[in-house]
């Protein structure tokens, strides 16, 4: 039997969070949520502070629920004096079924055709497509995504057309990738792409462990993990080079690790640099102007761009 949740979504001065945030968690005996702005950055050192933050905690739906709520507006009517302008609203109370977390967002994700030949199929749905269609099955887990968002599109666009010599990469004495380093590789889609394009060695990286589990078990399922190691192992650890180096991570991170991404690159690969916000095309551009790179295509979606460079021989 599921059980129903509460939501409880309020605002708080910044200067109050951490301590109403030992509150709430005695209170609830769970986590809180402290909600951020969406940034394009790595870097907190630029960031301001916003005077007042969202806070969410989560109690059981049950008969006591009332109380709870009345003792938070309490404590915020309480500590308000002290932070002139601050005026406590009530807060926000919304119902969840546990299974909504756990499933509700499989919903949304079905099979989907990228580029010409890939589509990207989740474990659970069937596909009946044409019989040269390159399937990537996935079972992302809930925080690594679907790779349907417009900046792994863009990656799988550009690497279908490399693997394949098509316009801009269409220079037929090219040999197929041989191999590849996928950095940032969550779900691990990029990987799979790559070895069931041709490529005969993938290495994959991620810092977050569970990012690997996720990516390890997606190999499994697409039955690559012969060609593609998985790890945690920082970039400047993972022995090169590569024929194409892949990084769909933010744009501030790609400019900072732009010598040792460069430095992964054999004569002549390919660098596909993606994660990047439309309107901060310049900045990776000219963090990357000094290096030996030739700019092969810069493509878009959404509000989102992907640049491929050639390390010229």
């Amino acid at each position: 039997m599921s059980t129903t949740w509460a939501e409880v979504t309020l605002e708080a001065p910044a200067d109050l969070i951490d301590q109403l945030a030992d509150f709430l968690v005695t209170l609830s005996g769970n986590g809180i949520c402290v909600e951020n702005l969406e940034l394009d950055t790595f870097s907190l050192d630029t960031v301001e502070d916003a005077p007042v933050k969202t806070v969410k905690t989560y109690f059981t739906s049950d008969a006591g629920l009332q109380d709870k709520i009345a003792t938070i507006e309490a404590y915020l009517s309480m500590h308000a004096a002290a932070y002139p302008g601050f005026v406590p609203h009530p807060p926000a109370i919304t119902h969840i079924q546990e299974e909504d977390w756990a499933n509700n967002w499989k919903k949304h994700f079905t099979p989907s055709r990228v580029g010409q030949r890939m589509v990207i199929k989740p474990t659970w749905e069937e596909w009946d497509g044409a019989d040269d269609d390159i399937i990537l099955e996935l079972d992302p887990g809930m925080a690594f995504g679907t790779g349907t968002h417009p900046t792994s599109r863009l990656c799988l666009e550009a690497l279908e057309r490399i693997f394949f010599h098509e316009a801009p990469f269409s220079d037929p004495d090219s040999p197929i990738p041989a191999d590849l380093l996928d950095v940032g590789t969550g779900s691990g889609i990029l990987a799979i792409a790559a070895a069931k394009l041709g490529a005969g060695r993938v290495t994959a990286i991620d810092i977050d462990p569970k990012a690997v589990a996720i990516a390890q078990q997606n190999l499994e399922l697409n039955r690559v993990q012969e060609n593609v190691a998985v790890t945690a192992a920082p970039l400047k650890e993972v022995a090169g080079p590569f024929s194409v180096v892949v990084a769909n991570i933010l744009a501030e991170e790609l400019v900072r690790m732009g010598p040792e991404l460069v430095g992964k690159l054999r004569q002549d690969g390919y660098l596909i640099l993606s994660g990047i916000l439309t309107e901060n095309e310049g900045t990776v551009l000219e963090g990357f102007a000094h290096f030996p790179l030739t700019l092969v295509e810069t493509t878009r979606q959404a509000e989102w761009s992907c640049i491929t460079y050639r390390l010229e021989g």
